[in-house]
Parts: structure tokens; sequence; C-alpha cells
């Protein structure tokens, strides 16, 4: 053995952890999702058409993308182009230059983005054509009158990121419009409630739903979106409590800000959490009636022509719509006038690339900021056309993968069109290893 031979268990990452610890005395707090290493889509491949199926010819065959949410109880359900969706990010963590882009590129697209925490902004709504609202725990911002204007509204009970905890955005982000937007004091750190106040359980969701279904008569669906932990459980009593749509969010999905004990340690798999959603649907035999829109980690058309294959109806996309915005870029502004950013990233003790800091509110590249020189450096018109060329790509792929398995709509993909290339992901999605019929633990 040689006498510099790392430990694995007390590695360096350990050790700079168990020193800062022992030296401060505080917990890391960051942004962004779990950088472990843990089972994605990518470990699942399709079985395309070849001389048991017939593929459809790419540029002469349609394949249709039109997806519609919230046809259960509401007399307005969301129709959207394509099954790709924004997640909720709120006003606060994103600077109002990034949320109006969202909402303008969501809008050429004809899809839907949400809120966020702490309300709406005038910018979003009259950006966004397709505008979720959502109602969390902390109510910051939460308004009955745009309540009124929102296209649907969405519960959260809990995000993927840190399921059973509360949000975060710390003080340096807490602008003047901010707090006055969340009626708090300016400057001073938020922290959000962990659950809703006014009720303890679906009993009280199921009351909380008829409210919201009464304020706006019946009009618009109602989602419940819920971390992925106790998934089979958490989604029967959300089709009890009387869900139009459930959002589920898996453990790599993104946040603002919070502990990284959260983000690393808390909540299963996008992967695995999806295959038990669509069984508790199955049971329930509510497919078809209640939507599943799934996200946490979603990045490519790839991966959403597999969340499709496995059952879900849609899916929210969060992380990948900042990076499209330039998150992690090492440059902003125009292309014929770019910057570089490198120095603002290593003021921040970062690269580009490795950059997990939205919580400090400085962000080099004006994304998740409230400095008015910092937002400045992202252009609506500019993330607006970034964004839809990105989404383009995503529909191009799934459409792509869809006809290469015959199907002439992206709603046609099923599980039997997939195999899984690890026995951990064929476990979790419950699809046969390549090469064999075997699904391990059945």
């Amino acid at each position: 053995m040689t006498t510099t031979e790392e430990s694995y268990s007390f590695n360096r990452h350990v050790l700079a952890y168990i020193h800062q610890a022992a030296e401060l005395g505080l917990y890391d707090i960051r942004g962004l999702g779990a950088k472990r290493v843990l089972p994605t889509f990518d470990d699942l491949v399709f079985l395309t058409a070849s001389l048991s199926r017939y593929p459809l010819e790419g540029y002469r065959e349609r394949c249709r993308t039109q997806t519609v949410l919230g046809t259960r109880f509401a007399k307005k359900p969301i129709h959207l182009a394509i099954p790709i969706t924004v997640a909720g990010m709120s006003f606060g963590a994103l600077s109002a230059t990034a949320k109006e882009a969202i909402g303008r590129a969501a809008t050429e697209l004809g899809t839907s983005t949400t809120t966020g925490d702490g309300g709406m902004t005038p910018e979003e709504r009259r950006a966004s054509k397709t505008l979720v609202y959502q109602c969390l725990p902390s109510r910051y911002g939460f308004n009955p009158d745009d309540l009124r204007k929102a296209d649907a509204i969405e519960v959260v009970v809990g995000q993927g990121a840190k399921p059973g905890g509360g949000g975060m955005l710390l003080g340096q982000k807490i602008s003047a419009r901010v707090a006055e937007m969340r009626t708090l004091p300016a400057g001073i750190d938020q922290r959000s409630a962990c659950r809703h106040p006014d009720w303890t359980g679906p009993d009280d969701l199921a009351i909380k739903i008829g409210e919201l279904r009464e304020i706006t008569d019946w009009q618009v669906p109602i989602y419940v979106k819920i971390g992925a932990s106790r998934v089979t459980n958490d989604v029967k009593l959300a089709i009890k409590s009387g869900a139009d749509v459930i959002v589920l969010d898996g453990m790599q999905g993104g946040t603002a800000a919070s502990q990284q004990v959260f983000i690393e340690h808390t909540g299963i798999p996008t992967l695995a959490a999806l295959r038990q959603a669509i069984e508790a649907l199955e049971e329930m035999k509510m497919v078809g009636q209640v939507q599943l829109v799934i996200s946490g980690g979603i990045r490519t058309g790839a991966d959403v022509a597999k969340a499709l294959a496995l059952g879900a109806d849609a899916v929210a996309i969060g992380q990948g719509v900042l990076m499209a915005l330039g998150c992690n870029s090492r440059w902003y502004g125009t292309p014929d006038h770019r910057t570089d950013a490198a120095a603002d990233y290593e003021r921040l003790g970062t690269v580009p690339g490795s950059c997990h800091h939205c919580h400090t509110g400085l962000c080099p590249v004006g994304i998740t900021t409230q400095e008015a020189d910092l937002e400045a450096r992202l252009g609506v018109d500019d993330g607006a056309r970034w964004l839809r060329n990105y989404f383009n790509v995503l529909t191009m792929e799934l459409t792509t993968l869809a006809r290469a398995c015959g199907k002439s709509d992206v709603h046609h993909l099923e599980r039997e069109d997939l195999v899984a290339l690890t026995v951990e992901a064929a476990a979790m999605a419950k699809v046969p290893l390549a090469g064999t019929n075997w699904i391990p633990g059945l």
C-alpha cells in the first residue's frame, strides 16, 4: 500500500466537509440538483422498428405531439402543442428578465410555464399564454385575484430536490420588489414552511382542492405536485383528493437553494418514481383520467421519449431551461457581443460547468439574480430565442424516436419499446434487461 493512497470512506470531499463543519458549525446550502451518480433515462434504450415493426418516414409521415392535461374535472383542460412544459421557478429565485423570457418562449412553442413560489409578476402573466399558478406552503405572494387569472393551479406538496423540506431564498436575493410581493423584510433570509399551514393530510387536501375549484368556478385544472419519496401512496392519495394532474418530481430535480444534505440524500431517482406512479394509477384505474407530468433531470428529447414510453403524459423541465438561458456558460450577451464571465465565476470560487451558486444572487450570466447590473446580462429576446430553439430540438428528437418505433403519435410510445442496459435500471423501470426477457424482481 502506498503512503498517498486516498481513503474511499474519508476521501478529500468527505474530509473537506468534516473540516468545514468542525471549523464553522454550518451546513452547506447550494442550488441546482444532485451531483451523485444515479440511474437515469440514459440507462434505457429503444427497440426501434425493422422487420417486425414498421417505421414511419420522418419527412412525409406526421407524428402528433398535442397534449391535453386536466381532463378529469376541469371545464377548461390545458391544450398544449407539445408534451414538454416549464417547471415552477419563482421570481426571486430567477430574475424578472428570465421569467419573462421563459414565458415568451413557452407561448411561442404552444406550451405552459409555471410561476413558482412568491406570486405572479405582471410581466410573466403577459408573456405566458398558458400559465400554471403555484400554491405553496409558504403562501408567499399568494393572491386570489392572480389565482383567477391562471390557466391551471398547482398545489405543491414537495419538490424532488428536497422532499419533506421547505424552500429557501437567502437575504441577498430579497430585493425591495421581491420583499413587497412576498410581504417580507428586504435582505432577510426567507425559509418556507415544509407543509401547508391549513392542512395536515389528504382529507384536508381534498378540502383545499374543493376551495380552489370554487374560487375558479371549476374552470381550470388542479395539479398536485409531490417530491418523489413515498410515491405509490402519495399518488393514490392525490387521486383520492381530487387532483386532475399529478406532477411528480424525482431527486434529480433542482432547487434555487437548499441544504446539500437534502439534495444528495433524500428522495428517489426519477426513473424509479415514474414507474411507481404509473403502477399506482393503474391500480386505481385512473390511467387516462388523471394525467401524470414527470420532472427531475429531464435534459434531452430521448429523456422525454423514454418518460412518455414509461407512461408519463408530459414532462416538466427546470434545470435544462436554465442551461438553455445560459446557466454555466462562460459567456453572456449576444453572439455578436459576447463577454467573458470567467472572472465572475472565479469570484464565486467556481468555474463554468461546475457552478451551483444560484443561492448567492451573483449569477454571472444574469439568470438567478436580483442585481440590476447582473440581470442586464440576459436579454429577454435572446433568452426566449435560446429556449425556443432548445425545446424545438427536444421535440424533433422526440418525434424522430417515435417514428423510428412506428408511432404516429408520441403518446403511443409504450413500455414494450424499451429495454434496460443495467440490472438497476431494469429493476427500477420494470423493463427487460437488454438481450433477455428478464425483469429483475419479477
